[in-house]
């Protein structure tokens, strides 16, 4: 059963909001909040304070909507990486830092409201489905991306170094969201630094004893 108690300010912030918009930020608070397999269509359409018949002119199917949800999500974060990028040219290993950085500050965020990509890929069983292919195809290019940091950085083997540190990444949302490990955030930056160091150091001289966390 969907809650009624509105975020601080909504009403008024959504009444400004086209339709399709409306939709979609409904979308997103429910799916968050109860999961994409428990909300249904009507739920969406009550919350945007509009109707099912509305919503399917915007979107054809449930599953369209969640595809649409997902790729702006993923949409935000290829774009935080862009901004990452082109603060910091030629500079890998200020890239890597800095896209530690923006997990790091989102992680209050998915403590409160949980990974959409986490949460998502458990309410989609089928492999098939489009809205998991997106989320798959959005962490691989995230990978790529990580990986050709890595290497401007340095790294020995920068497919090693992105990998390590895309656990690292996916490994700090997972802990904000059940609340297994303290300031997370800190913690992040400060091992995404030790595996640089670790992945850049000459041969022979690579960092020992250091703790990464």
């Amino acid at each position: 059963m969907t809650s009624n108690f509105p975020r601080p300010g909504r009403n008024s912030r959504i009444a400004r909001l086209p339709p399709r918009e409306r939709i979609l930020d409904a979308a997103e608070e429910l799916f968050l909040r109860e999961g994409i397999r428990a909300v249904g269509v009507q739920a969406v359409a009550e919350r945007a304070d509009t109707t099912k018949m509305a919503l399917y002119r915007h979107f054809a199917t449930k599953d369209a909507l969640i595809e649409e949800w997902l790729r702006i999500v993923a949409a935000g974060y290829s774009t935080a990486l862009d901004h990452v990028e082109a603060a910091h040219p030629d500079d890998g290993r200020a890239q890597v830092l800095g896209t530690a950085r923006f997990f790091a500050e989102g992680l209050p965020d998915v403590a409160r409201r949980g990974c959409p990509f986490v949460n998502s890929v458990a309410g989609l069983p089928d492999p098939g489905h489009p809205a998991r292919r997106l989320i798959e195809n959005h962490k691989a290019d995230q990978r790529r991306r990580l990986t050709a940091m890595c290497e401007r950085a340095g790294a020995h083997v920068p497919d090693d170094a992105s990998a390590e540190i895309t656990f690292l990444l996916e490994g700090a949302q997972i802990s904000a969201q059940n609340g297994s490990v303290d300031h997370a955030g800190d913690r992040l930056v400060t091992a995404v630094s030790a595996v640089l160091d670790r992945a850049t150091a000459p041969r022979g001289q690579e960092p020992r004893g250091r703790r990464a966390v």
